[in-house]
């Protein structure tokens, strides 16, 4: 069975870039350990699946290199891109509104049961 970590991005607000780089930093090197590495975008931060909003974000002020940036770099990686679904529906984001990167929309449920379901998956909470 594969190890897994899944990063959670509930607490993460995007009004603050420069807390949104460590959960992606996080995945990708899970990622190039060889662990399943998922994250999952919910509260405010899965408006970072929203094509054109992780593009205008930046990290560091003065960067020239967006969170959007960060993203393709750990999807490259590996790593899988969720918005769940509670906030798609509070956010309005249809399927066609999500970033190339985001694998889907995931549901509660289907979170709570990756998680409770394998004892090979760890959870970073951001």
């Amino acid at each position: 069975m594969t190890r897994k970590l899944i990063v959670v991005m509930a607490t993460t607000d995007p009004r603050k870039g420069d807390e949104l780089g460590v959960p992606i930093f996080q995945a990708s090197a899970a990622a190039a350990m060889g662990y399943e590495a998922i994250v999952v975008c919910t509260a405010t931060a899965s408006k970072l699946m929203k094509k054109g909003v992780a593009e205008r974000l930046f990290p560091r002020p003065g960067s020239n290199t967006s969170l959007y940036d960060f993203v393709k770099d750990a999807h490259l990686a590996g790593v899988r891109f969720y918005c769940c679904s509670p906030n798609a529906d509070v956010y309005d984001t249809r399927p066609d509104d999500l970033i190339a990167e985001c694998a889907g929309v995931i549901g509660r449920t289907q979170l709570i049961e990756q998680i409770m379901d394998n004892d090979d998956v760890k959870v970073l909470s951001y």
